[in-house]
């Protein structure tokens, strides 16, 4: 659990396993099970996307909209696939390192340099359309709306800008943390509010007007001595199931929050910095343990553990047929039953896989740190 943790403070530090992120001291992943495979991975196509993602700690996805994939490396590079193809639209050079991941919506494109500058594209050809200096790091995917390009920063601020010109609307400041996770959750961004999870582990919802609070829900409390005891990060980004908003807690709890009135359902103790996905009626989790679980949508009682992952370093899950995926360190995709939670096929991608995998229709699009997308169906 240790990969992510950040003093925010002058320097930050990133630790991983038992020491430094590639150190000697690091956890070896546990030796892969063997297991009959009753489902075969198609590669339906491949493409490189013109740079990679290096080796350090990042957040960098690719975005889906419309018929189209987006994918950005970190030297600067952004690219435009067609989803059902692989064929390449259009590829731009920003001459500039990228941090985060891609944001898509509507006719744009928004990405942020290691610089904390925000750069907004067209969608169609790759076109720069503005520039807006942030004030710290930005390292989860911008979201947008119509009107709006929301972003959430390192040190706690959550920034909206006008999606036209990128003028500031608002700000939302918290007080983050000494001792966080190194990385922040991206915001769900509605027509008129904006949700999103903060470090000092509580959720809020902002209205997209203002930036006013409209509520704010606790949704891990810091418990025990140390300040490492205490972290309480909401770094997964928010889930809307059927109408229902669940939040991931690091060292703290899964929440289900009704958003029309900030009730609470249920809070499920269990401890996640990853994104969650839905389907079969249950909410899966990719534990900060590296166990995948599958919840009740609507008890929070627990469906099924799949616990033979552990110190893989997978990624969030991602929903694809009857099957949860999840990759890991060392670039394997892992499909599992969402009926019990037993593996059905593994497919190796030949490289390390870190960011979300994104799904539409029957396709799991996975972004490898050597800079490789794959379009991969289950068959």
């Amino acid at each position: 659990m240790f990969r992510r943790v950040a003093f925010v403070s002058l320097v930050s530090l990133v630790l991983s396993g038992c020491g430094l992120w590639g150190g000697s001291d690091e956890v070896e992943p546990n030796k892969l099970v063997d297991f009959t495979a009753e489902k075969k991975v198609v590669v339906r196509w491949s493409a490189d996307i013109g740079g990679d993602l290096g080796d350090k700690f990042h957040q960098i996805v690719p975005a889906i909209s419309g018929d189209y994939i987006y994918t950005s490396s970190v030297e600067g590079g952004v690219s435009s696939f067609n989803v059902e193809t692989g064929a390449r639209q259009w590829f731009v050079d920003l001459d500039v390192p990228l941090l985060a991941g891609i944001g898509a919506g509507g006719d744009k494109l928004v990405v942020v340099t290691e610089s904390a500058e925000v750069i907004c594209l067209n969608a169609k050809t790759g076109a720069e359309l503005w520039r807006k200096q942030l004030s710290a790091e930005v390292v989860a995917e911008p979201q947008l709306n119509k009107s709006l390009v929301v972003v959430q920063l390192i040190n706690g601020k959550i920034v909206a800008l006008n999606a036209l010109e990128g003028s500031e609307s608002w700000t939302y400041d918290s007080l983050a943390p000494r001792l966080t996770l190194r990385g922040t959750s991206s915001p769900l961004v509605a027509s008129d509010v904006t949700l999103a999870g903060l470090d000092n582990g509580k959720f809020i919802a902002l209205d997209n007007e203002t930036g006013a609070v409209l509520w704010e829900q606790t949704v891990s409390l810091a418990q025990g001595r140390s300040e490492l005891e205490r972290m309480t990060d909401v770094d997964g980004r928010p889930l809307l199931f059927e109408n229902v908003v669940y939040i991931p807690g690091f060292q703290g709890n899964v929440v289900a929050i009704n958003p029309f009135n900030a009730q609470t359902l249920w809070a499920k103790k269990m401890s996640s910095y990853h994104s969650l996905a839905a389907g079969f009626g249950n909410i899966y989790v990719s534990e900060s343990g590296d166990h995948v679980q599958a919840l009740d949508a609507r008890s929070a009682a627990s469906v099924w553990k799949q616990d033979q992952l552990e110190n893989r370093q997978i990624t969030a899950p991602a929903v694809i047929g009857n099957a949860v995926a999840v990759g890991d360190v060392e670039g394997y995709v892992h499909f599992i039953s969402q009926i019990d939670g037993h593996f059905v096929a593994r497919y190796d991608t030949g490289s390390r896989l870190v960011g979300d995998m994104k799904v539409k229709g029957d396709t799991l699009y996975a972004l490898t740190d050597a800079g490789r997308l794959l379009a991969l169906t289950l068959n």
